[in-house]
């Protein structure tokens, strides 16, 4: 048992960092169900197996398929989303929406539910529906100088500072109710942009 238990998380887990949210929500204790893509989950590949590079994120929580291109995708997500305290995602800009899985429909399911998105630049911006990848986030951060030889070029960490260090381990401080006895935050929302996570505090 851990901090978090009794609450419930549905994971969408379509980027890394994502899944490496979810599996410390279930660490603290959370029962989260990962949603996974309906057509890796029935051909046997996907994050579910230990082939995958991101198996080792798949510890201690339940799997599901999920088609989010069908109608009764969406429907299955909303109706998880009635029972649940969280729901992470991972998606760009507009894409939750367009699924039918974006925050208005789901607090309207659930006014309780703590809607939490990882997303590289944020939700809007002049970034906002760029590509991102770690080592964008933190060379402009200006965290990249700082690694590698004195007086040598900087050395890109694989995608633990921004990626995981940033988005992945702030989202689930973000995304988490306080606890499972504590008061609820009603219809919160977490949005962790990775690149503003990289930066160095003031």
């Amino acid at each position: 048992m851990g901090p978090l238990h009794g609450i419930r998380v549905v994971e969408l887990p379509n980027i890394g960092p994502v899944q490496f949210a979810g599996m410390v929500l279930s660490d603290l204790g959370a029962d989260v169900l990962r949603l996974d893509r309906a057509d890796e989950v029935r051909a046997g590949g996907g994050p579910t197996t230990m082939t995958s590079p991101f198996a080792v994120l798949d510890r201690g929580r339940r799997s599901a398929g999920v088609d989010l291109r069908h109608p009764r995708g969406a429907e299955t997500v909303l109706r998880l989303v009635e029972a649940a305290d969280v729901l992470v995602e991972g998606f760009r800009p507009g894409v939750a929406e367009r699924l039918g899985v974006g925050p208005e429909p789901c607090l309207e399911r659930n006014p309780r539910l703590v809607y939490g998105r990882m997303t590289g630049w944020g939700q809007d911006g002049p970034l906002a529906a760029d590509p991102g990848h770690d080592v964008n986030y933190i060379a402009l951060a200006g965290v990249l100088h700082h690694i590698g030889p004195a007086g040598g070029p900087p050395v890109p960490p694989v995608n633990l500072v921004g990626d995981f260090g940033g988005g992945g381990c702030s989202s689930p401080s973000g995304s988490s109710p306080p606890s499972s006895s504590g008061p609820r935050r009603v219809g919160a929302r977490s949005s962790t942009p990775r690149w503003s996570t990289a930066r160095p505090s003031s």
